[in-house]
């Protein structure tokens, strides 16, 4: 079936991983097309440069030349002209995570890394571990490392390295997209509840996960977290290796001698040593699933150590943008409950001796929602001032789904904590300039372009 495939179209092409697919697929041999609606650079040039024609608009007519494939993005749903014209007509398709796993997984060694949280950053870090050591990986990032300056890549080397997203693969397959990955390492660094638009409660989740487990061959090895409550009863499986690993004493693998400092991570694995300048407990669990992982796969311990010493990081990930009037503008992705309080943990950590500001902006389909209502009180914590912004896209929410930020702003407050509710960027903005001082810390935590906040706040404070 797929040697009578000549010509791919992408529905949604200018999506990161299904440009740099596209580009893939072109370089392979394919005729490439694609359309999209947000046509603008980087993409759009990356995809220029490459003479990958992308139709600016979603029609009919851009399915004329009747390509062999379509690839269906995943924010592509019914309504849609292409897709509704695919359905019609009878035509090939698929989605982003089958064509991966058909085209450039199977046949490799595929190491996936799931989990609530520290996905991108284990998949980056275990991405560059590869590359270090020489081993040239393929790899599919949800974010962008600094080290590799580019979140997707596709190589002929044996290695496949990805980040295995537990939302759905598309409007026709609601199963999770690590489904598709043919993980012969599969790494869970935790679980939690989330993605409330498409899982109704834990269980759900946990479910999913046990899908995925369930497909890790019996050569293969599953390295999950034995610090985590959720994952015990999935995890007691005996088709395949298993190893748990984490700060306690319980489990196979454990990182001792743990050293936080401002400037980087210390613990001790097996009588090794290793130091990343990554910084936090959740870091520290995240770059042992590296070292784990790499061993397992014959990679040294100075290998790994050596790709510790020079890792850069990820954007968005505790991203410095800036430092301007003494004061410095961080850019963090970190949405669930969970997240922002280990982030304001690490930056407790580096920060010691600042006032830390925690700017949030509820703009994810669960932070939207008030399941998470009581656990935000308690995730700024470790913050000394609180922003909270109106709740994105409020009116596709029924007003008892929303979560309620005067509520959110009131409890925070009575926990002593000077916090202020304001709906948008300009006015955040002009808040934190009046009350900000040289030394202070902010912290933006959403996963959008937030109005561009945080170009806004280093311009106010270079006025100062």
């Amino acid at each position: 079936m797929l040697s009578a495939i000549k010509s791919v179209h992408f529905i949604g092409i200018c999506g990161t991983a299904m440009a740099s697919a596209a580009v893939a697929m072109k370089q392979r041999g394919f005729e490439v097309t694609g359309s999209d609606t947000n046509v603008y650079p980087p993409m759009s040039t990356f995809l220029a440069e490459r003479k990958i024609e992308v139709m600016p608009s979603y029609a009919e007519q851009n399915l004329a030349h009747k390509p062999d494939l379509v690839v269906v993005g995943n924010a592509i749903s019914r309504g849609n002209p292409e897709a509704e014209a695919v359905l019609e007509r009878k035509l090939r398709y698929c989605s982003l995570p089958e064509l991966l796993k058909e085209f450039f997984i199977r046949g490799k060694r595929s190491l996936v890394v799931s989990g609530t949280h520290g996905k991108t950053t284990t998949t980056s870090l275990l991405a560059w571990v590869f590359e270090s050591a020489g081993l040239n990986p393929s790899y599919l990032i949800g974010g962008i490392p600094t080290n590799l300056g580019q979140g997707a890549r596709f190589t002929d080397s044996d290695w496949f390295i990805i980040e295995g997203d537990e939302y759905d693969t598309a409007f026709f397959d609601k199963r999770s997209k690590f489904i598709h990955y043919l993980p012969e390492v599969a790494i869970i660094n935790n679980l939690e509840f989330d993605h409330a638009d498409i899982f109704d409660n834990l269980a759900a989740i946990k479910k999913t996960f046990s899908h995925f487990i369930r497909l890790v061959p019996r050569n293969g090895l599953l390295l999950a977290s034995g610090d985590d409550e959720n994952l015990a009863d999935l995890i007691n499986v005996n088709f395949c290796s298993v190893k748990r690993f984490g700060l306690g004493e319980n489990n196979d693998i454990r990182a001792s001698n743990l050293k936080l400092s401002s400037s980087s991570s210390e613990f001790e694995v097996a009588g090794f040593t290793f130091r990343i300048g990554l910084i936090g407990e959740l870091n520290v669990r995240n770059a042992l699933a590296v070292a784990i992982a790499a061993r397992h796969c014959g990679i040294s311990n100075e290998q790994i150590q050596s790709a510790f010493d020079t890792f850069k990081g990820i954007k968005r990930r505790m991203e410095v943008r800036g430092v301007s009037g003494g004061i410095t503008v961080l850019d963090d992705f970190a949405h669930h409950p969970t997240a922002i309080r280990e982030t304001l943990k690490a930056l407790r950590i580096k920060y010691p001796n600042q006032k830390v500001w925690a700017v949030f902006e509820p703009r994810t389909n669960t932070t939207r929602r008030n399941i998470f209502q009581q656990e935000l009180v308690s995730a700024f914590q470790e913050s000394d001032a609180v922003v909270i912004a109106q709740v994105a896209r409020l009116d596709l929410l029924k007003p008892e789904d929303r979560l309620d930020p005067a509520k959110l702003v009131e409890e925070i407050r009575a926990n002593g904590k000077p916090t202020a509710y304001l709906p948008d960027a300009d006015s955040i903005v002009a808040h934190v300039k009046e009350h900000a001082c040289g030394g202070d810390v902010v912290c933006i935590f959403s996963n959008g372009g937030f109005g561009d906040i945080h170009e806004k706040l280093l311009k106010v404070f270079a006025q100062e």
